[in-house]
């Protein structure tokens, strides 16, 4: 079984008190001591966001561990990565985010932990990257769309509900015919997609939501999808 689960915004990186959805990310791999691997390269590795996540995830009971592109690149990044049960990656700088991975040839080793069942999830940028195209303000001012992994078919917009310009720009970018249907987070919602559909949508705030865009009858349409609340960490069922 192949997973992604896109969060819009929340998690340890924006609600350090509520970790309903790391909790939900990490049940996913199936066991409660679940090696987990930070990939923080689109906040430039910052060690402050990279002990904030040591200490979200231990306290989840896992074996956290990171990988560094920057000062000490590892012998052999494909042996780390494929020992994981769960792969994250932090928020910022999509853009940047894949031309490092692209440099060091991460793509086809994330692909291939893909296909192998470890579960991949991340957070705004770390969301983004899995799609076909990601709604970003990465690769200038203006908030964009820009090509990323292809994992995921179709297009992705995080902080939805959190940034006022996220869901005017999408519809335009539909209109334009620059950018494929797809979905949008709200900040404490997450898409969970099991070998390639969606699963479920679930939350970490009551008023959280996701949506399915698209272009129809000469008009973008949203479509609110129904959203599992997740009111305490314990109910964060796999």
């Amino acid at each position: 079984m192949r997973q992604i689960i896109a969060l819009g915004g929340g998690g340890f990186s924006m609600e350090p008190d509520n970790l309903a959805l790391d909790e939900y990310v990490i049940k996913q791999a199936g066991k409660p001591d679940a090696n987990v691997c930070f990939l923080a390269q689109a906040g430039g590795e910052s060690p402050e966001y990279t002990l904030r996540f040591y200490q979200a995830f231990s306290r989840l009971g896992c074996r956290p561990s990171h990988l560094t592109l920057f000062a000490c690149p590892p012998q052999d990044a494909r042996a780390l990565l494929l020992a994981q049960d769960v792969i994250y990656v932090g928020g910022g700088n999509t853009k940047s985010l894949l031309a490092l991975w692209q440099a060091w040839e991460l793509p086809a080793i994330l692909r291939e932990a893909y296909d192998r069942g470890i579960v991949l999830a991340g957070i705004s940028a770390g969301a983004n990257c899995w799609f076909e195209q990601g709604v970003t303000d990465s690769a200038s001012p203006a908030i964009d769309v820009l090509p990323c992994l292809g994992f995921l078919p179709g297009s992705f917009c995080p902080h939805y509900d959190g940034e006022v310009e996220r869901r005017p720009t999408f519809h335009r970018l539909l209109a334009e015919g620059r950018i494929a249907p797809g979905y949008a987070a709200d900040d404490g919602a997450a898409f969970h997609f099991v070998d390639g559909a969606l699963h479920q949508v679930v939350s970490s705030r009551e008023r959280a939501q996701g949506y399915r865009l698209a272009w129809e009858g000469g008009q973008s349409v949203e479509q609110a999808l129904r959203v599992a609340y997740l009111s305490r960490q314990s109910d964060a069922a796999p």
